[in-house]
């Protein structure tokens, strides 16, 4: 294996509740009111959409997919989703530091260090939005790929904690079979003071509907104990995710990052809904971009200091 290299679970697309968009020269995020599944192409008008998200909304009321039919490929809620305290180098796309509210691991001028970890809101270098509780959850969708994902990513408070919550509920209540379990990826609503009563989403984790908590969990035992008559070793599947995971020091890669922070990290003029849940963000900033500026993308930036002939600096 590969070391420095984090390895994932194969991605098939992605699981988004809201989209960037261009707005005044600016790409910016917008949120929206449901799911939706698109593939790993992205065009200038977006992400291509994943052929499940046809199939699924036509079989959803009003056409909106407001619920995914789920499972898990993990018994870990912890493999299942990893979220962090995570920076992004705005200037180089990389990840520069990531931790859990006790101890982080950094890039600095000497390479990367350990350090203590004091949370966002204490922290100088992440302070004013620059650092966020960030995300990732792994689901199976259909059974075109037993072994393929959808990724959800947030900086949303409320679906990190309604995620980790459930993950962790149901792994207790099945004893074990949280990867067995049929689930349901379900989008919330509530409005809070800090949203100025307008409703924001969320994301929580169900059993699939129609369906009540001892049905799911006798189900999960039924596939538990057809999946060890077949030679399925969920153990060595986990064993071998933690190991993967625990090879490198951040999980996205640069490629990776531009996008990351397009959708959740905005630059600062943006202003946020109170959440911003898998890419439900709201930009209120309607001025002109001043012709010769910089570019207001990262890529774009990028690609300019490459063109200028200077490599992106490394912190």
């Amino acid at each position: 294996m590969i070391q420095g290299l984090v390895i994932t679970p194969p991605i098939l697309g992605r699981i988004s509740i809201g989209r960037v968009v261009e707005r005044n020269g600016k790409r910016l995020p917008e949120k929206d009111d449901q799911f939706t599944l698109t593939s790993q192409i992205q065009t200038p008008e977006g992400w291509l959409p994943h052929p499940l998200d046809e199939i699924l909304r036509k079989a959803a009321p009003n056409g909106k997919l407001r619920s995914l039919p789920i499972s898990l490929l993990f018994s870990d809620p912890d493999l299942n989703f990893r979220a962090e305290y995570t920076l992004f180098d705005r200037t180089t796309g990389r990840p520069t530091c990531a931790g859990d509210g006790i101890k982080c691991r950094r890039h600095t001028n000497e390479g990367m260090a350990n350090l203590p970890c004091p949370s966002p809101q204490l922290c100088e270098l992440g302070s004013g939005g620059r650092c966020k509780a960030f995300g990732r959850l792994n689901v199976r969708i259909g059974d075109d790929d037993e072994l393929g994902t959808f990724i959800f990513r947030t900086t949303g408070y409320n679906s990190i904690r309604a995620l980790m919550a459930r993950l962790a509920y149901f792994e207790a209540v099945s004893g074990g079979l949280l990867a067995c379990m049929p689930l349901e990826l379900r989008l919330r609503g509530k409005s809070t003071t800090q949203s100025h009563r307008t409703p924001i989403y969320y994301v929580d984790i169900t059993v699939r509907e129609g369906m009540t908590l001892e049905e799911a969990l006798a189900q999960a035992k039924a596939t538990d104990q057809h999946r060890r008559e077949t030679g399925f070793d969920q153990q060595a599947l986990d064993a071998a995710a933690r190991q993967g995971f625990g090879n490198g020091i951040f999980e996205e890669s640069e490629s990776e990052s531009t996008e990351v922070i397009e959708e959740f990290y905005p630059e600062p003029d943006a202003i946020t809904d109170a959440d911003s849940e898998g890419g439900v963000l709201k930009s209120s900033d309607t001025n002109q971009a001043p012709v010769g500026s910089e570019p207001s993308t990262l890529a774009g930036k990028l690609d300019a200091k490459l063109s200028a002939g200077k490599e992106p600096s490394a912190n």
